[in-house]
């Protein structure tokens, strides 16, 4: 067995496999399978956070995600997965509620999975998902003004903030680049998530519907905390023990 106590490039090289089969480490666990102390392990994991390949959390680390790249290239991705999920993110809607929809090719596949007689309204900030709604007969659909961002694809800043205040949404369905129990909702473009943080705001109800690919991470900046998140949609293959981690938060999981 290698003795990993007096070969710290090969320790770090093993954090660094685990954490990116499971999106997070636990110090006591590390020290206890390399058989060194965990301040050894913390000194690692700081290490590896200044390289920007994971982000400290109490006890251990997180997996910092890439950006994953503009709104059409991320839309040709996880194609199957997204659509099983936005079918199930569908059944949580209401006829006669009014719903914000937030952009994001997850959430544009929820659009797409909307039931034709569905009569709902829709506030949504991005354009790709209020010219899909025009194809429901039955959806009044508002959307938001502003500065068009090609990275997110949707609008944001003060206009498009200030264009929600005068709603009360029964859900807001918000995207998000990673999330993790500890952590919460994160994304990478600082505009894109307050824009966020507002819709969530007047929102009675809030829904996050992400692939397991983002879970558990973490991004550049937080949208909500897990506790704000009352429902997240995923894939029925999450871990059992992060759905246990986000139920102790008072999220409430629904798999697809």
């Amino acid at each position: 067995m290698l003795d990993y106590a007096a070969f710290p490039e090969q320790r770090q090289d093993l954090i660094r496999q685990i954490l990116q089969e499971n999106g997070r480490v636990v110090c006591a666990e590390l020290a206890t399978q390399m058989q060194v102390s965990e301040h050894t392990i913390r000194r690692d994991l700081h290490e590896l956070s200044k390289e920007g390949f994971c982000k400290k959390v109490y006890g251990g680390a997180v997996l910092q995600l890439a950006d994953a790249g503009n709104f059409f290239s991320r839309e040709q991705k996880n194609h199957a997965k997204k659509d099983r999920i936005a079918q199930k993110a569908a059944t949580l809607i209401a006829p006669g509620s009014c719903i914000f929809i937030d952009t994001g090719t997850t959430n544009l596949a929820l659009a797409k999975a909307l039931p034709a007689d569905l009569a709902i309204t829709v506030v949504t900030n991005s354009p790709a998902i209020a010219a899909e709604l025009l194809r429901h007969p039955l959806c009044e659909v508002i959307i938001t003004g502003g500065q068009l961002q090609r990275t997110s694809g949707g609008t944001v800043g003060a206009t498009a903030a200030s264009q929600i205040q005068g709603i009360i949404f029964d859900q807001a369905f918000i995207g998000g680049c990673a999330m993790d129990p500890g952590m919460g909702l994160t994304g990478f473009d600082f505009a894109d998530c307050e824009f966020k943080k507002a819709v969530i705001g007047q929102s009675s109800q809030t829904i996050v519907a992400l692939t397991t690919d983002k879970i558990p991470g973490v991004a550049r900046f937080v949208v909500a905390k897990s506790r704000d998140i009352d429902v997240l949609v995923v894939e029925a293959s999450m871990d059992n023990a992060l759905s246990d981690a986000f139920t102790s938060q008072d999220v409430r999981i629904v798999s697809a």
